[in-house]
């Protein structure tokens, strides 16, 4: 029986050339596609930003604990990979300058992906496995359709599951487990009249 004909592997200068529209990410050699966003996609992306750059994204020292660039959507090298994490932050003590320019070349200290579900064993295998090479200390998985955070985190065998939480429950997640959060917050509802 003939073998399939073996793809060829694609270059992180190929998948840089492509247009931003495409949403491309290189993983393992393949040129992958992004989903495009749901609206619950969307709404996890833009309140995960917002529910942790208020207190992260931000100098170290006042009222919050800050010490973060914190960022969406953004070209991330790893070695011959390129990923665009829905969110993804780097400590201020490590970078102490803002994250600019494409690709940022400098490995996350924590990301995000929000899964959808054309895309979520690219997010919960291929991606894990590539961030956990890399050593990104901080992975978290966020489902916005079931409203369930995994927050995962770098041992030298692999990535630990150390906090599960769904919808109602209030959480101290690492690596932001200074300040307690919401999980509806984080996934959609609006921000409580006592937060800042």
């Amino acid at each position: 029986m003939p073998s399939a004909p073996k793809r060829p592997v694609a270059t992180l200068e190929e998948a840089l050339a492509r247009p931003d529209s495409e949403r491309i990410e290189l993983i393992r050699g393949t040129l992958v596609p992004k989903a495009a966003p749901t609206g619950e996609h969307s709404d996890a992306q833009v309140h995960l930003d917002r529910g942790l750059g208020r207190f992260f994204d931000r100098k170290p020292g006042g009222r919050w604990p800050g010490g973060w660039w914190i960022r969406t959507e953004i070209d991330v090298q790893l070695g011959g990979e390129l990923f665009r994490p829905d969110v993804a932050g780097w400590r201020r003590e490590r970078c102490p300058d803002r994250p600019a320019g494409r690709p940022i070349a400098l490995r996350p200290d924590w990301i995000c992906e929000i899964l959808s579900p054309s895309n979520e064993d690219t997010d919960r295998v291929d991606k894990l496995q590539s961030y956990f090479q890399a050593g990104v200390p901080h992975y978290w998985l966020a489902n916005p359709l079931e409203r369930v955070l995994e927050v995962y985190r770098r041992t030298e065998l692999a990535y630990a599951l150390v906090l599960t939480a769904k919808s109602g429950q209030k959480i101290r997640a690492e690596p932001f487990d200074a300040v307690e959060l919401s999980v509806d917050e984080l996934f959609w509802a609006d921000p409580e009249d006592s937060e800042p």
